[in-house]
Parts: C-alpha cells; structure tokens; sequence
C-alpha cells in the first residue's frame, strides 16, 4: 500500500505538483489523482517517480504497511 500522505509531502518538499509528477510519469494530471485516491501504481511509474522526486527510501512510500 502506497503512503499517500508522504508521496504528497516529497512532491511538496521538491517544490513540485502533482500535475508536474503527472507529466513527468506519462500521465494525465486527472488520472494522477485517481491513482493517488486508490493508491495505485504501475511499476515504471513509481520507477519514474523515484527518480524524478530523488526518493532515497522507496520502501517507506510505497511499500507501507
């Protein structure tokens, strides 16, 4: 399961939105938010999203318990 409140916080934290991350994963800012609500991604996005974000930890966002 995704933290969604500490992917928010790491978009925040690199001065990004979420329509930015959107872009940068491929993806319409609309389905962004869906995803965000379900929690789901594809695993190329959440690659993409690691590196654009420069995420250390991955684990702790998404792979939470």
């Amino acid at each position: 399961m995704i933290n969604i409140s500490a992917l928010r916080g790491r978009i925040a934290e690199c001065g990004k939105s979420q329509a930015d991350v959107a872009k940068a994963i491929g993806i319409t800012p609309k389905t962004f938010y869906l995803k965000m609500e379900k929690g789901v991604f594809g695993s190329d996005e959440i690659e993409t999203m690691i590196k654009y974000l420069d995420i250390k930890n991955p684990i702790e966002i998404f792979f939470a318990d």
